[in-house]
């Protein structure tokens, strides 16, 4: 080969390495990806047939609607389980609540029973000095506000019906009034309550008509 010939076959590889840095690969060769499309086959490389394919996504839906049932049964159960323990708790510290609030109402009742014998002899206790009287009154009420704002309430009316829930009868008076029949004649020594539960009955005469 000749210096000519060489110097030709040269050139031609030059101008095909130009034409390589000018255009980018993707514009020279095909597209090999738009020529491929998917099919949905089976493990062996078989073709699943529309008829396969609509039966295969019925099961799987039916199993998709058998598991979100599951799955909302579930959750629905758990929910109900954890507003029954909310229930549960709420109610077990309301009773502690009480079962604290009726220990200490027990430990202030004997103070005040000395405070409601002293008030029963109203002749005696008119003649105590009157600046002390005043003083010991003011305690007195005192002691049952604190009781009220911590919801017991004092059992010491006097002509409602007889309850056996809230009153334990000493004795009866005669009454010739038909309807004072069993309602309340005195009150001996008062009761207390929390709500509907009896911290103490109280002790009452009642009348019966006769």
């Amino acid at each position: 080969m000749n210096d000519e010939e060489i110097k030709k076959e040269n050139i031609g590889i030059d101008e095909l390495e130009k034409i390589g840095d000018d255009q980018s690969s993707d514009s020279v060769l095909p597209s090999v990806e738009s020529d491929i499309s998917y099919v949905d086959s089976t493990e062996d490389g078989e073709e699943i047939s529309t008829k396969d394919m609509t039966k295969k996504i019925r099961e799987d839906l039916k199993v998709c609607r058998k598991d979100k049932e599951e799955y909302l049964t579930g959750w629905q159960r758990a929910k109900a389980d954890y507003i029954n323990l909310q229930k549960e708790l709420d109610s077990s510290r309301l009773n502690i609540s009480i079962i604290i609030k009726e220990k200490m109402a027990r430990n202030l009742l004997p103070a005040i029973d000395s405070f409601d014998m002293a008030f029963a002899n109203k002749e005696a206790w008119e003649k105590v000095d009157s600046n002390w009287r005043i003083g010991v009154e003011y305690i007195y009420t005192q002691f049952m506000n604190g009781l009220s704002d911590s919801g017991i309430e004092k059992i010491d009316k006097v002509g409602v019906s007889f309850d056996p829930n809230f009153h334990q009868s000493i004795s009866s008076v005669s009454t010739d009034i038909k309807d004072r029949d069993h309602t309340i004649e005195s009150i001996i020594q008062a009761g207390y309550k929390i709500g509907d539960r009896v911290i103490r009955p109280a002790r009452v005469n009642i009348f019966e008509y006769k």
